[in-house]
Formats: C-alpha cells, sequence, structure tokens
C-alpha cells in the first residue's frame, strides 16, 4: 500500500480496480484547511489521463506491473505476433494496443511489452529506430522558400519530413517518441 502523500512520478498504484501511473504531481498547503495532493494520473488499461486530488492519508495497493523484452514476428490481419526472447512463448497483441507504435515497428524488431495481471498495457519502442526510406520526393534546386524538408515514405508506411539532401532507398534514424528525422545511419 502507498499514501497518495508518498505519490511521485512514475508512481503506479490501483485505484478502482485499474492501473494508474502518476503523470504530474504536486502537494499543495492552503492557508486555510487541510493539506492535499493533486495528481495528474495516467489510467494504463485505457489511456486516459485524469486530474484530481487526493487526501495525504488516503492508501492505495501498488501495481505491480511486468516488463518483458520481445521481438515483433509477424503480423495476421488485426493481430501482432510478439516473441519472447526467452522462453520463445508466442503472444497476440492487437492492433488497438499497438496504434502509437506501428508506424515505426518492422519484423525484427525487439520491443518492451508492458503487463498487469495478464493484460498486455503497452508497447514501447525503442527511443530511436533505424529505419530505409522507400519512397521520397526529389528535390527541386532552389525549392527553400518555405522550408527544407520534404516528405519521405518508410519501410513500415510511415510518412515524415527529411532534409532535402536524403534520398531513396537511404536509412534514417528516427525518434520514436516525437516521429521526427534525426540523422542519416
Amino acid at each position: 500500500m502507498i499514501s497518495a502523500g508518498d505519490f511521485r512520478n512514475g508512481t503506479t498504484f490501483v485505484m478502482d480496480g485499474q492501473p494508474c501511473q502518476v503523470v504530474e504531481f504536486q502537494h499543495v498547503k492552503p492557508g486555510k484547511g487541510s493539506a492535499f495532493v493533486r495528481v495528474k494520473y495516467k489510467n494504463l488499461q485505457t489511456g486516459s489521463v485524469v486530474q484530481s486530488s487526493f487526501n495525504p492519508s488516503d492508501k492505495y495497493p501498488l501495481a505491480s506491473l511486468s516488463i518483458r523484452d520481445m521481438s515483433y514476428i509477424y503480423a495476421d490481419g488485426e493481430l501482432y505476433f510478439f516473441m519472447d526472447q526467452e522462453t520463445y512463448e508466442q503472444i497476440p497483441i492487437g492492433k488497438d494496443r499497438l496504434e502509437h507504435a506501428l508506424p515505426f515497428m518492422k519484423e525484427g524488431m525487439s520491443v518492451r511489452i508492458q503487463s498487469w495481471e495478464n493484460e498486455i498495457l503497452s508497447v514501447e519502442l525503442p527511443n530511436i529506430v533505424e529505419l530505409e526510406i522507400v519512397d521520397c520526393e526529389p528535390a527541386v534546386r532552389g525549392d527553400t522558400a518555405q522550408s527544407a524538408t520534404k516528405n519521405a515514405t518508410l519501410e513500415t508506411g510511415a510518412v515524415i519530413r527529411v532534409p532535402l539532401f536524403i534520398s531513396q532507398n537511404e536509412v534514417v534514424r528516427i525518434d520514436t517518441r516525437t516521429g521526427a528525422y534525426l540523422e542519416r545511419a
């Protein structure tokens, strides 16, 4: 059990039978009245972020999340299959849990899967991935009046903005958190 007064960023707890993670917290001591804790937390099952106030003495059970390193192996319709790198167990994950990861995920990639009570909560990609550009607009000389970037399609199908000097069949590094081009690989 953890009291609301001990909440810190990243703390995971169970509220109303659902795992939640503290995004931001603030201890407030008003001039009149009792102190309270203002917390912004994310429901890990639904993905919704809620801001609420807690009494510092309120107690909640800690949510023990398990994190496993797995490899993405293939997709079959709406299901994506991952293999545990230690036990070789394969698990399917629905497309709805992968919306943020799909644009930058390719076969053979290592990912971290977070689960709670045998329910998959999220799939985390590495912060930086290397992907090949399969289609790219040609650079037109003198075309820098507005911006010095152009659209490029990656091998996963995602479209990102890259500098004009990048061409087709080059491998580039992408930040998966923002979807931004970083550099050539």
